[in-house]
């Protein structure tokens, strides 16, 4: 695909089955959003890129762990799915729980996440890693 990096294809095809309906929703969303991101591995997981933003997505056992905005950005996110939040700065998202989220919620999250127009994240040292596929 263009615009992925080295070994991201390869994580990708590692997706379990019942987490790659997700993951393909979620991609989808964000390459949507934003056509000029790249994808490479960060972490060992993807990470969407625009300019000096980062999105991660990673997999865990049970769904996906999603992370990178800037802190309180999410709030109102949170507020309508307060059970997706797991630690700070980190959501943990399920495909049951992606059912009842509409697409245009998913996109706003992205968009806190990567729009190059906000204050850059601040770092907060490297996150932990969820586990691979």
């Amino acid at each position: 695909m263009p615009g992925m990096g080295e070994g991201v294809q390869g994580y990708i095809d590692g997706i379990a089955e019942e987490h790659r309906p997700l993951f393909d929703r979620l991609h989808r969303l964000i390459m949507a959003a934003h056509p000029e991101a790249t994808v490479v591995l960060s972490y060992k997981m993807p990470t969407y890129t625009v300019g000096n933003r980062r999105l991660h997505v990673g997999v865990w056992k049970h769904g996906l762990s999603v992370y990178g905005w800037p802190q309180g950005s999410e709030d109102a996110f949170i507020a309508r799915h307060p059970g997706l939040r797991t630690s700070k700065g980190t959501l943990h998202l399920r495909p049951e729980d992606a059912t009842a989220i509409p697409d245009h919620e998913l996109t706003a999250l992205v968009q806190a996440a990567l729009n190059p127009n906000e204050n850059p994240p601040k770092s907060e040292g490297a996150p932990v890693v969820p586990n691979q596929p």
